[in-house]
Parts: structure tokens; sequence; C-alpha cells
């Protein structure tokens, strides 16, 4: 394709005269171009030019192509989709360029030589054909290189960008490839392709095959295979939640991924990429099961852990009963409270077990145990149970946390002492490569008993990370409800734990908030029962059922919400939990008809435009990744607080204030990719979370994410109300589908293997 053709839609080509503004992070830039030529004619005239741009120059000429937008505040601007630094055509004017001080070791006379010698396209050519330099004589090996590395920092950046964009990348995609491989970019795309999918968000196999495809690489090139082979099993991994593919599924579907048209990859070609693979430790094999390496040596590592803790030496009774009774005793009359017998062998075996599991439905006193555990522990280790008495060289024994910030928020508020998230325990920067089986010091926690809560959200990657930190010495009690989503990541921890012997483990089974009136409890237990109570549909003091089909879903639940307002309910207060984002009665659309309702768009309020979504001042958001640095996480839920237009600020960036449970929080125009809205959410995004008033619609439009988990995970998060809204069928799938996604995983097999048997199969 020419350059011509390639810009002959709509281009302006002229020379940049003034850069208005740049910001260095994603090359967002404005300029000033004096037009020489333009279709549409604008020719002679000055135009503002808009876009992403590694590198640009003032007093260069440039060929852009793109589209004329009207800006609301600034008028005409040209939109460029694609841009190409212009190189002179005619042989003296090149000539010229050639021998400038920007191509050390080219003279004039070298200059000439190229010039003739390759003609006008001369430094496409030996960009494309480095070893072409060799027909000019007079250069020697050092010169040759000099020249070529000259020409492809000066001119390889262009021709990058204008090949990644050719080939169907935006310009700010674009952009961060640049920004990741630097002078390295044309040559990583040219000759290694499907490295992107693993360096670059946001390019998945498919933008890279289309790349590596347009370029010539063939389909049974062993790069393209062995990349094919990696993403089937990174994303049977983060999609499905596995730990290991089983060797024939992982062929087969790397042989459906790869195979183009007719032509089918062949058996051979899939063996030896795989055997490559394993050879560069990228991949294990364990007899027929094939795991991404860090998710093996996280599997290993963790069950190892759990194995060394187990075995930790104590005496048969480290208190006497008496001791222990005494201290039960005192714990009852400093809380009030009388506890039942199934959590008095509870807080005994947390107390006498270096690691034990404490499980449960709601209301059957999880929390009640945790604080009995903590303070019962303080009293016969005689601790003081003031942490400011503490020190960081003797820092307070107990150490609280969970995998979200909302689940260690409730663990503080419920305990009265400190908790935090995992990422944040660890000293987690959010930069860490958080599959690394190795980042991470061993044994750096200090203290001596862990609590951990919510641990049916942990994955393999992150429980591994945490059990390294523990010491051999600390005792630890895992917290969580069996009957609840597993984890976003890899794995399904909790369930593989509760099924090895080894493991001590109290499962909580009286219902103590029932007998307090609470009937969302009692559905709870109901549909974990495998039963929809009959009264369902009856109105109760705390829940609502509200029949509709799918098109009325968003009416029903903009009605109740407008009624929990005008009883003094704020967005913070409401959350409606849907199974899917797509739809009518998906997550994004409930979320936009819901922004309309709280806070509808108003043009005293400043506003952000961000993909598909706007945010104003006062929009409720979720917090999507963990954002370590600035202390908020993946699940937490905030407000909009202000934006500031460029400028107002300081540095000419666009600036947004998120106000998380009174942390502000500045973010820039680049970082709403961390957010959305989150008036509505969905399920698996509000575990560890709880909330005054839950909405949840219930459709058979949702069959295919319908499980008993999912539906008990998502009433579950109601505090004080809870409102069902939709089909009374698809609630009864819900419960009777108790069917859980099946995960391949074999921790707890290694849970129960003796050191001797895994160090054979380890062999």
């Amino acid at each position: 394709m020419s350059d011509e053709n390639y810009f002959s839609e709509s281009y302006i080509s002229g020379t940049v005269k003034h850069v208005i503004f740049r910001k260095e992070e994603n090359g967002y830039t404005v300029l000033k171009v004096k037009v020489k030529k333009a279709v549409p004619d604008c020719e002679n005239s000055s135009v503002t030019v808009v876009g992403h741009f590694p590198v640009i120059e003032s007093e260069e000429r440039y060929t852009f192509s793109g589209v004329f937008k009207e800006h609301p505040r600034f008028g005409k601007q040209y939109q460029v989709q694609s841009y190409q630094k212009e190189i002179p055509t005619e042989r003296e004017a090149l000539v010229g360029y050639l021998a400038s001080d920007r191509f050390p070791g080219i003279g004039q006379k070298t200059a000439e030589k190229m010039v003739d010698t390759f003609g006008n396209q001369v430094i496409s050519h030996v960009l494309d054909n480095p070893e072409s330099l060799g027909e000019i004589k007079g250069l020697n090996e050092k010169k040759r290189n000099d020249i070529y590395n000259a020409m492809l920092e000066n001119q390889g950046m262009e021709k990058a960008m204008t090949t990644l964009t050719r080939y169907g990348f935006g310009m700010d995609l674009a952009v961060k490839i640049f920004h990741t491989y630097r002078e390295q970019t044309l040559e990583v795309i040219q000759d290694r392709p499907y490295q992107l999918v693993w360096d670059i968000e946001g390019i998945g196999f498919y933008k890279a095959d289309r790349l590596g495809r347009n370029i010539g690489i063939s389909f049974n090139d062993p790069e393209r295979v062995k990349a094919g082979i990696l993403y089937v099993l990174y994303e049977k991994t983060m999609q499905e939640g596995h730990v290991y593919i089983p060797r024939f599924q992982l062929m087969e579907e790397a042989n459906v991924l790869l195979s183009v048209e007719q032509e089918l990859i062949s058996k051979d070609a899939l063996e030896e990429s795989l055997l490559e693979l394993m050879e560069d430790d990228k991949l294990v094999q364990e007899e027929d099961r094939v795991y991404m390496a860090s998710l093996y040596f996280a599997e290993m590592g963790f069950s190892t852990k759990v194995k060394k803790l187990l075995k930790a030496k104590s005496e048969e009774d480290p208190f006497p009963e008496s001791e222990f009774l005494k201290a039960i005793g005192k714990t009852e009359e400093s809380f009030g409270i009388e506890y039942a017998e199934q959590q008095k062998i509870a807080i005994k075996k947390a107390i006498h077990s270096p690691l034990m599991i404490l499980t449960g439905g709601p209301g059957t006193g999880k929390t009640t145990v945790i604080r009995a555990i903590v303070e019962i522990f303080l009293h016969l280790h005689g601790y003081s149970s003031d942490p400011s008495t503490y020190s960081k060289e003797e820092p307070f024994p107990i150490l609280l946390a969970a995998p979200t910030g909302r689940a260690a928020k409730r663990m503080k508020e419920s305990t009265g002492l400190y908790a935090s998230t995992i990422h944040k325990l660890l000293g987690f920067t959010g930069e860490e490569d958080m599959e690394s089986s190795d980042y991470k010091e061993e044994g750096r926690l200090q203290g001596k008993l862990l609590i951990i809560d919510e641990v049916s959200m942990l994955d393999m990657w992150l429980a591994n990370q945490l059990f390294r930190a523990i010491p051999d010495d600390m005792q630890v009690v895992l917290v969580g409800d069996e009957d609840q989503l597993p984890s976003v990541g890899p794995g399904q921890l909790l369930g593989d734990m509760l099924q090895t012997p080894s493991i001590p483990v109290v499962a909580l089974s009286v219902v103590y908030r029932q007998a307090e009136g609470s009937s969302i409890i009692e559905l709870a237990h109901s549909i974990k029962r495998g039963a929809l109570p009959g009264n369902i549909q009856q109105p109760q003091t705390d829940r609502r059922f509200f029949p509709c089909k799918k098109h009325q879903v968003q009416d029903v639940i903009a009605k109740v919400c407008e009624g929990a307002m005008n009883k003094g309910y704020t967005a913070l207060d409401i959350q409606v939990l849907a199974p899917m984002y797509k739809g009518e009665a998906g997550v994004n659309a409930l979320n936009e008809r819901l922004q309309k309702l709280f806070n509808p768009l108003n043009d005293k309020k400043k506003r952000v435009q961000f993909g598909d979504v706007t945010y104003q001042k006062d929009d409720v958001i979720l917090q999507l990744t963990n954002n370590t640095e600035e202390g908020v996480f993946n699940g937490d839920r905030g407000e909009v607080e202000t934006i500031f237009e460029a400028k107002e600020t300081i540095d000419k960036q666009m600036q947004i204030v998120l106000n998380f449970d009174s942390k502000e929080v500045i973010y820039t125009r680049q970082d709403l990719n961390q957010i959305m809205l989150a008036y509505c959410s969905s399920i698996h995004k509000a575990q560890g979370s709880e909330f005054p008033i839950v909405i949840v619609p219930m459709l058979m439009s949702y069959r295919r994410m319908l499980r008993r988990n999912l539906l008990y995970t998502a009433i579950t998060r109601a505090k004080d109300y809870l409102i069902i809204c939709g089909e009374t069928e698809a609630l009864q799938f819900a419960i009777e589908n108790e069917l859980k996604d099946i995960r391949y995983t074999r921790l707890k097999e290694k849970l129960s293997e003796d050191d001797d048997t895994a160090a054979i199969n380890e062999s």
C-alpha cells in the first residue's frame, strides 16, 4: 500500500509550527500545523491537530490522516488516526537530509551513493533490508551498523507507528506499544509480533495474529504456535479459574485457535512447540496436566507451606482446660455474651491449632467467634489488648486481613482492631508481577496469630504469596463461607482445603440471626439447602419480591430506588447486583438508567467522557484494580468528589478527585480505566461486601450464569433489606442448579500427599 493511497481519504500535510500541549505519559499532543496540502481542501491555513504521538518535532513536515471534529470549547480540530513524517523525495534534498546531523556517519558522498543505489525510498529500503548497506563501497561493519541504528532512531518510530495503524491498531494503542519497546518497536512488531500479547495490556492473540499474518508470518510458524498454546492456557486460567488444563484439551483448543480456514496445525508442530515452551520454563507438565509455570509453583509452594505449618510442634495442652475456661468466662462477661457449645469448640480449636478453618453461612456467628479468638489468644498469652502499647520493633501480635478493602473494613468494624487487605499486609505496591513465584521473601510477616477472612475469594497466586510470608511459628485461622462463589482468579482454595482431612475445620451451623427475625438469613439457608421458600412472594419485614419480565426490570428497579431515596437512603446505601454485563437487564444498561435517576447529567456539574461512559461529580463508582500506592483496592466503592479541567491544574492535566470512605484519591483521565459506574455491579465484584439495601434482578435471560452459589452470594450481601425482582422460574432454576463450574486443580491431592510421595512425583 503506498503512502498516497493510505492517506487518500482525508489527510493534512504540513509543517508543525507549535506544540500547544503534550502529555509525555501517553503521547497525547495538541499542535498547530501550517497546511501545505489537504483533503478536504484547507491549504495555506493553520489547523489544530490532536492525537497520540510518541515523538513530534517542530518545523518538521508530517502527513496526518484523520477527521475534522468540532470541540465544544476549542472549536474545529483535526483528530489524527495515523501519521507519518515526510522525507524529501527530490534527489538533492534527500542527499542533504541524509548528510545532515540526524545521521552521524553519513557524509555527502556516502549519501549520494545511497540515493543513487536505492532511490528516493532509501530509508525504507535500508530499514527493511539492513544487509543491503553492504552494497555501498567504503562502509565497514561498524559504519553500516551506525547508519542503520541512526535511521531506526529517526525514522523507525514513524515506520512502526504507520505499520501498526495500517494493521488496525489505534493511535493510543500504537503509542503504548512504542513506549514499551522504544527503539526496538520495529524489531518486535516485525520479528516477534506475538510478544505483544504478553507485554501490552489490551492486545489479545487475535490482534497480534492479525499483525503477524499481515507481515508475512506463516500459519504454522513455531512462534505463532507457541503463542497460541500459551494464550489458550492463560485464558482458561483467567476466564474459567483453572490451575492447569488436561493436555489433550489444551492441544485440541490450541488447534482450533491456530487453524486457518482448511489449513490445520499438525500434531507434530503442536507437540514440538509445547516441548519448547517447557524447555523455556514457561509451562510445566505433570503427568497429563499442563500448567503455566507460575501456577504450578504457586500450587506446589502453597501446599508445601500448609503441610509445614500443620507439622509445627506444640505442647499437647499449651493451656490447661481450667485456664481456657476461665478465659472464655472472662470474655463472655466482657462482651455480655454466652458462647454456644459449637462456638466454644471453634475458639478452642483455633487457640490450639497451628492452622484451622472456620466456616459457616450468614448469621452463624463467624464474626462473634473471631472476636473471641482474638480476645482469648491475647489473654492466654499475656499480651496487652491495647495496640498503642506496642512498637515497630515489637508489633501487635495479631494480624487481621481480607482479600478486599470492603471485607477488611467490615473485619475492622466487627473486631475493633486494625485490619488490612492482603496486598497491603504483604507490602505490594501494585507494580509487582503477581504471577511471579518468589518476589516476596519468605517468613516476612511479624506476629503470632494471623486471621484471614473471606478466604473463598483467595486465588492460587495470592494465596501462595501470603503463605510464603507466614513464619513457621505463626498460627493461622482461615475464615470463609464454602457456599459462596469461588475466587475470580485461578483455583478453588477454600473448597480444596475443606476436603483435606489433615486440616482442622469447624463448620458453624446454628443460625443465630434468624432467631432475631432476619428473613434474609432464612432465605439464604433455604437456598443453601436447595429449596425456594413458599413465602417468597409474601412481603417480609426485611425483604420483598416483585414479579416482572425482562423489559420491565429497569422500571421496577428505578421505582424501588426512588422509594428508598424518598426514605433518606443514598446511592451509596443501595447496591443493584446483576449476573451479566450485557443486555437491557445487564450491569451496563442498569448503570446507565440508574445514573439518570441518582445523578442526572447537569450542565452545572463538571463531567468527563471516557469511552461510552460519562462521569460526573457525585457519581458512585467502583474500583476495578488494586491501587496499593493510593490505598484503594479492587471492589472499593466511592464517589466522584470533583473534576478539575486541565487549565485549572498546575501540570495542565484533567484531574478527577474520587472519594473512597473519606480518602481522596486523584486520578487523571487515563486512570479512568481503573473504575466503572457502581449503581449496579456484578455479583462477583460484590464479594466481601455488605450494603444496607441490595436489589437483585433474576431473569431466565441470565440462564447461562444462574447457579445456586451465585444467587446465594448475591442475597447474602444485603445487610438490612433485600429486593428480588424478576421471574420466579429464574429463582427456581438458579436454586436447583447446584452444579459448580469445574475447576482443574490438584491442590487437594497435593495437600494430602506425604513428603515422600510428593518428592517422587516431582522427580
